[in-house]
């Protein structure tokens, strides 16, 4: 019996022993997926650390001392699993927030920043401090194959990683050129407005990193302790962390130091799986090092107060000099900026903006100054800033010309002027920025790529909309005096804006211009121009043929065989397509860059023709932009030059009926290589050839 009895409890025992094991084992797959955990201050955490990585007596995990060009580690001790053989390889959700504080030497300067951190294993080796945050190498960064997630709190600007400055928030994915990224900063809940945060102020905020498994979007915010989480998320990013993330991984945090002494500090830190992590409690954590809390000597507790005594009378006797002197070469403004008064920016911000007006940011440049792209710092909206300097006297009467027009101006296919900036000996304009840049580098050289008729319809369309506007839909009349295509602007959806208002004139309406110079650009400068100096709404039209030539064509309104254009052979587009049009095919003409199919022969052939009309060498026969527009927009039968009475030889003469055009005598040489005219002794080739900028 005791042998039997004996047997069965053992029996029992493994029984019990198999049933806690399961039991064990299923507890341990909830934990994985249910793991949270919060440490409100570190003085009990159990964390894997490395590098100069410390917990303080008071609780504090200070990733980073008072050291340069050295990491830390911190990082939660175990694995964590992120996927599951039963979720299809998708990775889980998860949400984490964390206190920390900056501190650093100098109150402008900083090490390189923090990072929270999901990687493959902790302690990252061969990783690099320095800009490399501790997380990468210069081998490995960029790599697929480090399945490294992170959040970098970045206070220095590395222009090799294309950083936006040196206080931003960031989004990386195997390396240290951040996915997304933002200024520092959170909205505030009940405005809306945006309020920036400097990282290295040494005071603590509050970071929430949250991933929905399901909707595949990683939400970062960011606020000062004291704030609770912000309704709009700093950066809000839609993308699929399973490809990133393994089955198990490790979390925590990385630090590194550059040349300036900065201690990075985390006060707290909460972490949920397939959940929402809990709040730290502010009154819980750890307090920081007292702001200029070192024991003073006795120079700075004795000396120091005579010192200050002394400086605030400097001060003082500074301002009150500084005053004096403000108003003694105090700016004046003059009437035509109060009368049309766009907004005046800042010169400090629009430096920022243009990375200090580096080389890399410019956009081209030319007999007016040169153009840099930018991103003001506030509204993180793109800019296009032209500098004109003061010497020139060309360039203030340019600067003075767009202020007064383009200032008031408002039309879809004009580019808009935001404002100016006056400093020194500079003059800055301020533009709506254009992604695609000018019309002209899609036609010419072998473009890289080449617009379909489509586009080229809609960007013709919208110049001659814009400049019928200019013309006779605004207060006053505005010549634009330079139509070109290397002077119409795409935006992103290649929409074509006329821009460059540099040389425009205005005037009221029923009033004659009043301008005696030839302005304007080789190959679009109309006949009677160059004779009388005087630019019209008619010499605008006489532009704008050679530029729907251009744009039909694909070609310059002169090519020149040679370099040089004084001696050269010149070939007049102009010359060329009335050529092809006496040779009844006018759309041999045509840009051989457009495929049999990728046009309409019906509009293709409108733009040629009305390229001929608005070349006319008479003001009077050529269409006005109303017309014009009306043609483009198919309101009125399409030209027939046939009937208009062109001939190879003698003259002719409009004949009755025809709309908008008085009657003029017209005749054409038959040769194509000669210039023809419109009943004038100065041929469209003349003046084609003649006058200049």
């Amino acid at each position: 019996m005791t042998t039997e009895g004996g047997e069965r409890n053992r029996v029992a025992m493994f029984a019990k022993l198999v049933t806690l094991s399961f039991f064990f084992i299923s507890l341990r797959v909830v934990a994985d997926e249910d793991l949270s955990f919060i440490y409100n201050g570190f003085k009990s955490a159990n964390l894997s650390l490395d590098g100069i990585a410390e917990i303080t007596p008071n609780g504090l995990l200070r990733l980073t001392n008072d050291t340069k060009q050295l990491k830390g580690h911190a990082f939660y001790p175990n694995p964590v699993t992120f996927k599951k053989p039963t979720n299809n390889g998708t990775a889980f959700s998860f949400s984490t927030t964390f206190v920390f504080a900056i501190r650093s030497e100098y109150p402008t300067l900083s090490g390189h920043g923090i990072a929270f951190v999901i990687a493959p294993q902790r302690g990252l080796p061969g990783a690099l401090p320095s800009q490399y945050l501790g997380l990468f190498n210069k081998t490995n960064n960029g790599n697929d194959t480090n399945h490294v997630f992170a959040v970098e709190l970045d206070t220095i600007l590395s222009s090799e990683f294309d950083d936006i400055n040196d206080n931003h928030v960031g989004i990386d994915i195997n390396g240290l050129k951040s996915a997304r990224s933002t200024i520092a900063g959170y909205y505030e809940d009940k405005t809306g407005q945006f309020k920036n945060l400097t990282l290295i102020s040494g005071r603590s905020m509050k970071v929430w990193v949250d991933y929905d498994g399901e909707k595949k979007q990683i939400n970062v915010s960011l606020a000062p302790s004291n704030v609770g989480k912000p309704k709009i998320p700093l950066l809000s990013w839609n993308t699929d962390l399973s490809p990133i993330i393994k089955d198990t991984m490790f979390i925590g945090f990385s630090s590194s130091t550059g040349s300036v002494l900065t201690s990075h500090y985390l006060l707290g830190w909460s972490f949920k799986m397939n959940g929402k992590a809990q709040e730290l409690v502010l009154s819980q954590l750890p307090k920081l090092p007292k702001l200029g809390g070192k024991q003073r000597s006795p120079f700075l507790t004795i000396g120091l107060p005579l010192i200050s005594v002394f400086i605030t009378a400097i001060t003082i006797l500074g301002i009150v000099y500084f005053i004096r002197r403000k108003r003694k070469y105090a700016e004046l403004v003059e009437d035509w900026e109060v009368d049309y008064g766009p907004q005046r920016y800042k010169y400090k911000d629009l430096y920022i903006a243009t990375k200090g007006f580096k080389e890399k940011e410019l956009l081209g440049s030319g007999g007016f100054g040169r153009v840099y792209r930018g991103v003001l710092p506030k509204s993180n909206s793109e800019i296009a800033v032209k500098r004109v300097s003061h010497e020139s006297r060309q360039g203030m009467r340019e600067f003075v010309a767009e202020i007064a027009s383009m200032g008031r101006l408002r039309h879809r296919n004009l580019v808009a002027l935001l404002g100016y900036c006056r400093r020194k000996g500079e003059l800055l304009l301020v533009y709506d920025y254009m992604p695609n840049g000018s019309l002209d580098k899609y036609l010419y050289d072998q473009p890289k790529i080449t617009l379909n008729w489509r586009q080229r319809y809609r960007i013709i369309k919208g110049v001659a909309s814009g400049l019928f506007y200019l013309h006779e839909e605004w207060e006053q009349v505005v010549i634009h005096r330079d139509v070109k295509a290397s002077n119409v602007l795409l935006d992103g959806e290649f929409n074509g804006r006329l821009g460059d208002f540099g040389l425009a004139r205005l005037y009221d309406h029923g009033t004659d211009p009043r301008t005696t110079h030839v302005v304007g650009t080789l190959g679009y400068l109309a006949p009677e121009h160059t004779r009388t100096g005087k630019a019209t709404t008619a010499t605008d039209v006489f532009a704008f043929g050679a530029f729907l030539l251009e744009v039909a064509c694909g070609r310059r309104p002169i090519e020149f065989a040679g370099r040089d254009a004084s001696t050269a052979e010149g070939m007049i587009l102009v010359d060329y397509v009335f050529w092809c049009w006496k040779e009844g095919d006018i759309l041999m003409a045509k840009d051989p860059n457009l495929g049999l199919e990728d046009f309409v022969a019906e509009e293709v052939e409108l733009v040629l023709k009305l390229g001929l009309l608005c070349s006319h060498s008479e003001p009077v026969a050529r269409p006005s932009m109303r017309q014009v527009v009306q043609y483009l927009e198919g309101n009125v039968t399409q030209p027939d030059l046939h009937s208009l009475g062109i001939c190879t030889s003698g003259l002719t003469t409009f004949g009755a009926g025809h709309e908008g055009f008085d009657d003029v005598a017209m005749s054409y040489p038959s040769s194509m290589g000669k210039a023809f005219s419109y009943a004038s002794s100065s041929s469209v080739a003349e003046s084609l050839l003649s006058g200049g900028r």
